[in-house]
């Protein structure tokens, strides 16, 4: 796959909790200059990314980051805030332990509630597949499915382990035809890329992808 076709998936990410404002300034730059989808930056940046990048990239940012264990009202909130800062696009991650309860309907409120405080932009949901059976997987597809999300996410790049290949393909198997999939987390290479792109996903959520062609760059390839 061409390289320029891959990057136009890319939400290019930093999420570090020491991340500064050079550091976000840098993503963007570089974001912008390579045609990725999005910058994936930390809430608290939103609206300084968003005034810098003047339109020319779009602005995606997180919620109920990285656990998910915030409250439905929290989580709506900071949905709220970060659209009226200039957000995009908006990455949450669901309550995990709520799933594990069983409380289905609890965790599709919340998905929905979520949606409606994004105001018509983007919602990709994260789901965490690192910490959950193959049988809470399938049902989360279904769930987000039913929630007006625009996107299923398998992880936040926090826990203790990332996308696979093997939970691409059940994604794409299991979720409606109009949910999007977005890989992020161990995304370490030009390969996997263009595996979890031929599995189904439609957003890679990475930041190696771009320093992998700013190195060949540099080398002169």
């Amino acid at each position: 796959m061409d390289i320029k076709k891959i990057l136009s998936y890319v939400d290019h990410t930093l999420l570090s909790q020491s991340a500064t404002w050079e550091e976000i300034k840098a993503i963007c730059d570089d974001g912008i200059k390579y045609g990725c989808a999005s910058v994936c930056i930390p809430p608290s940046y939103v609206k300084k990314a968003w005034e810098y990048a003047n339109g020319r990239i779009k602005i995606c940012t997180v919620i109920g980051f990285p656990n998910g264990y915030n409250t439905t009202k929290a989580k709506c909130f900071e949905a709220y805030d970060a659209i009226e800062n200039g957000a995009d696009e908006i990455d949450m991650v669901i309550n995990i332990g709520m799933l594990k309860d069983k409380r289905f309907d609890d965790v599709l409120y919340e998905i929905s509630e979520v949606k409606k405080a994004c105001k018509g932009k983007l919602l990709k949901v994260i789901i965490e597949t690192c910490l959950l059976t193959e049988e809470e997987k399938i049902k989360m597809c279904k769930i987000v499915s039913e929630s007006g999300a625009d996107f299923i996410k398998t992880s936040t790049g926090f826990s203790t382990g990332g996308a696979t290949r093997e939970d691409i393909k059940l994604f794409n198997d299991n979720v409606a035809s109009h949910l999007k999939i977005k890989a992020a987390g161990g995304i370490s290479s030009i390969k996997d890329a263009e595996d979890m792109l031929s599995l189904g996903a439609e957003r890679l959520g990475t930041s190696r992808i771009v320093k992998i062609v700013k190195n060949e760059e540099s080398q002169g390839y």
